[in-house]
């Protein structure tokens, strides 16, 4: 009887290796509340401060400096929301014009001292946006860039005015933020993209 070739195959698949875990929750907490303590000591009339969070982690390190700031100064900041998915430079035009933007800013951002909070800053690029969509709504008095990472690879002239932590990576390497809010758990963790091998199939 013919017994024909065998042939076997390998489906591949990029899982992401974790790496390092940099900061835990207590760490986060730690710098967070340095975070607003040098917010407090830079901002002489912080009744001009709004806080706008770039959406989704950026909202909510947005809610906990407010939280913090008002422990210490007794004094409510407002928390506003900004998808940038309509001013990414990435995005066709056609596409940005179709896009449902998502922002809750229940504020005029007119005249105020703005807190421009994300996540992670590496390009530049998400700021850049988040600054034309503030910019699209008012004038602000000023814009200051708040990030809880800071990973480097600018493409960009962006600086961060205050940052939780730097953190020198590869362009290859994934900086992963957890918050309780979303994932159930505060801690950020360094990654990577490794090929796993798959069944052989026969």
């Amino acid at each position: 009887m013919f017994k024909g070739k065998e042939h076997t195959m390998r489906s591949d698949r990029i899982e992401e290796k974790i790496k390092a875990r940099i900061m835990d929750a207590s760490k986060i907490r730690r710098v967070l509340a340095r975070v607003a303590t040098e917010i407090i000591e830079r901002n002489r009339n912080l009744k001009n401060l709004v806080i706008v969070g770039v959406k989704s982690r950026g909202i909510y390190i947005g809610k906990r400096v407010a939280h913090l700031v008002k422990e210490l100064e007794g004094i409510d900041i407002p928390v506003g929301i900004l998808d940038i998915t309509r001013y990414r430079d990435d995005v066709t035009a056609l596409k940005a014009k179709g896009a449902l933007e998502e922002a809750e800013i229940g504020f005029s951002v007119a005249k105020k001292d703005i807190l421009l909070i994300d996540d992670v800053l590496m390009t530049g690029r998400t700021i850049r946006a988040a600054m034309d969509g503030l910019i699209d709504r008012g004038r602000p008095q000023s814009i200051q860039l708040v990030v809880l990472v800071d990973r480097g690879h600018r493409e960009l002239p962006i600086r961060p005015d205050y940052v939780g932590k730097v953190l020198p990576t590869s362009r290859r390497e994934v900086v992963k933020v957890r918050l309780k809010e979303i994932d159930g758990v505060d801690e950020v963790l360094i990654a990577e993209p490794v090929k796993v091998g798959g069944r052989k199939e026969r």
